[in-house]
């Protein structure tokens, strides 16, 4: 019998206290949990279940591997440690979650370093004071290049409205034009003008040399992958995985809750609409020399460039030995029938599909909506992470019979 039919003779065994209402007034017997998705999100609250010894939970998935997107595996050709979803570097300032990931794996220190090919040169990023020199041909102390950034930033723009009003009045023309527009226009699929002003703030400017990408305390990747992390935390006898399963509501017989992590419009068969993403796909090429690119990410920032970056896999692994090498072209575009969601765009119009997909989600019963596809919001993964743990930990301390389709996180770290 293949896995498939299995997992859904599992699901036909139904209890004689398989109804909703008998689940929601019985919260003190051993609850049989759903899980949708082995990613972040669905692994830690099953583990977090798990342990309290008070849960059975089963955990479904429609591709044929777990930890999601920040699914790593070895190059079968290189064994170089592939991230096959795109470059995952784990950054945070919040210490319960660094420890918290290192239980089931060691974490190396890792900074990631990032340079931007464009039409004037090579330059590291994000914009620093080395990327302001070179970019100017200028020898600026911090306090100068400070200075010249506000005068070149557009003083007539006083509230921006988009992201392109943001860049003008933050760091001005030229920097805009060669470092972010093309790439944005690339990476969403649309006008700048179109893109709300905040998204800038992810992409900070430094008035020192501190080229390090992120600005987090604690920052590092997996010695063994991604993947090594999420098989240990699902290994315990009160978890059971399912892969190659693809989710339907005829499933949630025979459970107390359901925590899905897949697109809340999917989960409602898109009766309202599509929510908007992007995705993106790589063009992967072995290199038959050591080095590549000497770096792990080179953003293309010109729009005539049709890819936004290269990711060299090996770079961030530096402490493995490889004679070739691998190397990604990464491409995005937008969301169509079988492409993986990736990025919410949370354009004027989401934001209203979202809102009417939540209301209605509140008409469900025993299930919880949780991660970045399930709430249509970007979140990284000690975003993810911190989440889960706050969803469990209220789940397992809740003696209520209702549980919230959403749950309201405290503030974040960072």
């Amino acid at each position: 019998m293949d896995s498939s039919k299995k997992v859904n003779s599992f699901f036909r065994k139904e209890s004689p206290c398989a109804s909703p209402k008998y689940f929601k007034y019985n919260r003190r017997m051993k609850q049989k949990i759903l899980i949708v998705g082995a990613g972040f999100s669905g692994a830690v609250i099953a583990r977090q279940l798990a342990e309290t010894n008070n849960f059975k939970i089963i955990i479904i998935d429609e591709r044929d591997h777990i930890a999601g997107n920040c699914y790593t595996k070895r190059d079968a050709e290189t064994q170089i440690m592939e991230h096959v979803y795109g470059p995952h570097i784990f950054n945070t300032n919040n210490e319960k979650v660094w420890n918290y990931i290192q239980k089931f794996g060691e974490l190396v220190p890792y900074t990631n370093r990032v340079k931007a090919v464009t039409e004037k040169g090579i330059f590291s990023m994000p914009l620093n004071l080395l990327t302001i020199n070179q970019f100017f041909n200028k020898q600026f102390n911090p306090r100068e290049a400070e200075a010249y950034i506000t005068r070149n930033g557009d003083s007539a723009i006083i509230d921006p409205q988009n992201f392109e009003e943001q860049a003008l009045k933050l760091i001005g023309k030229d920097l805009y034009e060669n470092f972010f527009k093309g790439y944005t226009i690339k990476q969403w699929g649309c006008d700048p003008k179109d893109l709300p002003a905040s998204i800038l703030t992810r992409l900070p400017i430094r008035f020192t040399y501190d080229d390090n990408y992120y600005h987090s305390k604690f920052q590092g990747i997996p010695k063994d992958g991604y993947t090594n992390i999420i098989s240990r935390m699902l290994d315990h006898p009160h978890i059971k995985v399912k892969l190659n399963t693809k989710y339907s509501k005829d499933k949630h017989v025979g459970f107390n809750h359901i925590f899905y992590s897949g697109p809340i419009d999917a989960y409602f068969q898109f009766s309202l609409g599509r929510l908007a993403y992007r995705t993106i796909y790589f063009k992967k090429n072995v290199f038959e020399g050591e080095d590549y690119q000497g770096n792990s990410v080179i953003n293309y920032c010109a729009e005539t460039i049709p890819y936004t970056r290269i990711h060299e896999h090996k770079h961030f692994t530096p402490w493995e030995k490889h004679e070739k090498s691998i190397y990604f072209q990464e491409y995005s575009k937008e969301t169509q029938d079988g492409d993986l969601p990736f990025y919410p765009k949370r354009l004027a119009a989401d934001i209203k599909l979202i809102t009417q997909y939540r209301n209605i989600a509140e008409k469900e019963d025993n299930i919880t909506f949780i991660g970045r596809l399930g709430t249509y919001r970007y979140m990284d993964m000690h975003h993810v992470i911190d989440e889960a743990l706050q969803i469990s930990q209220s789940f397992i301390e809740n003696e209520k019979a209702y549980f919230p389709k959403f749950f309201n996180p405290k503030p974040k770290h960072d």
